[in-house]
């Protein structure tokens, strides 16, 4: 009999997308406001629209691997369960360069706003005081992380609210360059190119990373084979009304707004919509999101580690340790935070980089993988069948494939490394416990079916 504490079944559909959310961090639209503007040429809304449809194809496919899988893994455990086990370790290695460097993008970006509100104090005492903070958080439990991660996106959905808000009024008293609410201009390409619209778009994608690591809490959720599928299309659903509303509004009032510096770009925006006071409240709202953000990131790769030490992956009296009181992966936590002292010493470009590469290899092989275990192993090939396993996710895999050969040569170049030590490890593995398996056959571990 097995007496391992497991991780609590606790988590529902509302909890569920607030931690999405939360990972996702509705607020990211203005961080990354100016550089996305300059992207897509000014076409702000066609590229959230491309993006959209690209990642609710690859929303569609991890709704439809969650449901035949309900454990913890994600595209790791996936890939490794519809096609083969070595391609599902890779996957898994370069999904994790997605989740471990979350947790130091929110940590820096934290730590940046801090600093800026309070430039006597340097970055790095931010990152240490976050990166304690964040690690109490987690080991506390999942049901104070879905808490603070709800009061966050709440807070988040009114200051965007209210955003909108100000602009409508702009546009209802003539402030505004537009005299009316409704205008198709935004949904047309004008003299932009559609390459420029779909370079936009793949910076874009960025924004939606969240709603994918959900699935890392199936085995913390209440009846996950039905909320977790619910929970990813609203994830998505939800922060695409957002995304697109803002970029609509904003490009039908201020079609002429300029800037100097991509970086602050949507502080000038905001200044520009509701003044200091405005401008004021953004800040704190952004530092509380980037706070929640980290909260929630933490949470999704404490649990991808588990994933992989349960299943000797990764040393499995390491990872896949639960405290008995606190039924969580406190181990895994400690490492996360040890690790994300490294945003004391790199910038953000480096850890966003790390996180795209990783992201989109594995949004691609998730989609490949619904092919791999409905259409082939399981032959559902009706024509309902053939669009839904075959067709929808064959357009997700070619959309984010493509857009992963848009990332510029560096990005790609850190990314084959970090397989090639991958694969590496896993031959190294493979050799060492060779010889131990032929000498002992006593013990049998039984998959799970």
């Amino acid at each position: 009999m097995n007496n391992q504490p497991a991780l609590s079944k606790s988590l529902k559909v509302y909890q569920i997308v607030f931690l999405g959310l939360a990972w996702m961090t509705p607020m990211i639209f203005f961080t990354v406001y100016g550089v996305a503007y300059d992207a897509a040429g000014g076409q702000m809304v066609l590229a959230y629209l491309i993006a959209f449809l690209a990642i609710f194809f690859t929303a569609y496919s991890y709704s439809r691997m969650v449901k035949a899988y309900p454990i913890a893994g994600s595209a790791y455990t996936y890939t490794k369960k519809a096609i083969h086990s070595r391609l599902g370790f890779l996957v898994g290695w370069a999904l994790l360069l997605d989740y471990i460097f979350s947790p130091i993008i929110a940590i820096l970006t934290f730590g940046i706003f801090m600093h800026t509100e309070f430039p006597s104090i340097p970055v790095y005492v931010w990152v240490i005081v976050m990166n304690i903070i964040l690690a109490l958080v987690n080991i506390v439990g999942i049901k104070s992380v879905a808490r603070i991660s709800g009061i966050s996106v709440v807070v988040q959905i009114l200051f965007i609210s209210l955003f909108c808000l100000f602009i409508i009024k702009d546009i209802a008293t003539g402030q505004a360059s537009s005299s009316t609410l409704f205008s198709l201009h935004p949904f047309l390409a004008s003299d932009v190119p559609f390459t420029t619209i779909f370079s936009g778009a793949a910076l874009i994608c960025f924004c939606f990373l969240g709603f994918d690591a959900v699935t890392t809490m199936a085995e913390e959720t209440i009846q996950p084979e039905r909320t977790i599928p619910k929970a990813i299309f609203l994830i998505v659903c939800i922060a695409a009304v957002m995304y697109i509303a803002i970029s609509y509004f904003t490009q039908i009032a201020y079609p002429g707004f300029t800037f100097t510096n991509p970086d602050n770009a949507a502080y000038t925006l905001v200044k520009l919509v509701g003044g200091n006071l405005l401008s004021s409240l953004f800040i704190t709202v952004l530092i509380i999101a980037t706070f929640t953000q980290g909260v929630s990131s933490v949470t999704s790769v404490t649990r991808f580690l588990y994933a992989l030490g349960r299943e000797s992956v990764l040393p499995q009296k390491v990872f896949s340790y639960i405290h008995p009181t606190f039924k969580t992966p406190v181990v895994n936590i400690l490492l996360v935070t040890a690790f994300s002292f490294l945003g004391m010493f790199i910038d953000l470009n480096t850890a966003v980089t790390f996180v795209s590469f990783g992201a989109l290899t594995a949004f691609t092989f998730v989609n490949l993988s619904v092919i791999a275990h409905f259409y082939i192993k399981l032959k559902k090939r009706s024509f309902t069948e053939t669009i839904l396993y075959l067709i929808f996710p064959l357009i997700g895999a070619a959309f984010i494939g493509w857009l992963l050969t848009l990332l510029n040569k560096d990005t790609l170049l850190i990314g084959v490394a970090w397989l090639t030590v991958g694969f590496l490890y896993l031959f190294v593995k493979s050799r060492l416990s060779a010889p131990f398996a032929k000498r002992d056959h006593s013990k049998v571990t039984v998959p799970e079916k």
